[in-house]
């Protein structure tokens, strides 16, 4: 580290990105100030554990058997054959993803990022990806939050896969309302019709990776997944940092 960084280090310690704790020393990489999470948050990080639906990654109550397709799967499969989450949305991570997506804070892409790359490495379902597609936001929405947080993420599944993004193929033709607050019936209708391929050559006979940030019912996900098969996509998998924790439990 150059006497410069040393000085800068002194007069504004790094903190964590979702306590604001102070970092040790050497959380400054390559001389950028990089915006770290300490130890104590990444201890209230709940991995995504067996068991869960094989399609939809929703969690069943632990110790109850292997994983299994979930009703709402059996009763009507998504247009998503598979999706994959390394973490479920809550504790500090919930917190974590609630700042990266409406704090302004996308230096936690360098964060969060390499954790969804890390965990695309060894998903199964990943092989034979070609394309990776972030689901996109309204461009009134994407002028007020001032980037896309799925963008961010699927830049770092892309490079780790070695395939293409395609941020421009689909796009969001409908602005709705946030999905948080809504009942299950109303976020299906929110997104329905929302999304629509606007480059189909570019998908046609694809195997598609979709990525967000996180999966509550999935239908964002199944609506983005919708419009890639009618697009012209072969097979379509899903993958999100996190997935919200089964009600029932």
């Amino acid at each position: 580290m150059n006497p410069a960084q040393k000085f800068i280090d002194i007069l504004y310690p790094p903190r964590c990105a979702i306590c604001r704790s102070f970092l040790p020393k050497g959380s400054r990489k390559n001389g950028d100030a990089v915006r770290g999470v300490c130890s104590s948050c990444r201890e209230d990080f709940h991995p995504l554990r067996s068991p869960c639906c094989t399609v939809c990654a929703r969690p069943f109550v632990p110790g109850t058997g292997r994983d299994h397709l979930c009703e709402n799967c059996l009763r009507r499969r998504p247009f998503f054959h598979v999706l994959g989450a390394p973490y479920l949305y809550e504790g500090a991570f919930q917190d974590a993803i609630h700042l990266f997506k409406y704090g302004k804070q996308s230096d936690l892409a360098e964060f969060l990022g390499p954790l969804l790359a890390s965990f695309v490495r060894k998903w199964e379902p990943a092989e034979g990806v070609s394309l990776v597609v972030p689901v996109p936001l309204h461009k009134k929405r994407l002028k007020e939050r001032g980037f896309n947080q799925s963008k961010l993420l699927a830049h770092y599944v892309a490079k780790e896969l070695k395939a293409d993004l395609d941020f421009l193929s689909l796009r969001r033709v409908k602005y709705t309302l946030p999905q948080t607050g809504l009942g299950k019936k109303e976020r299906r209708k929110n997104v329905r019709k929302a999304f629509a391929v606007k480059r189909p050559e570019r998908i046609y006979g694809k195997t598609v990776l979709v990525v967000d940030d996180v999966a509550t019912t999935g239908n964002t996900l199944n609506e983005c997944a919708r419009e890639l098969i009618r697009g012209g996509a072969e097979r379509i998998a899903a993958l999100v940092v996190a997935r919200t924790p089964n009600p029932a439990f």
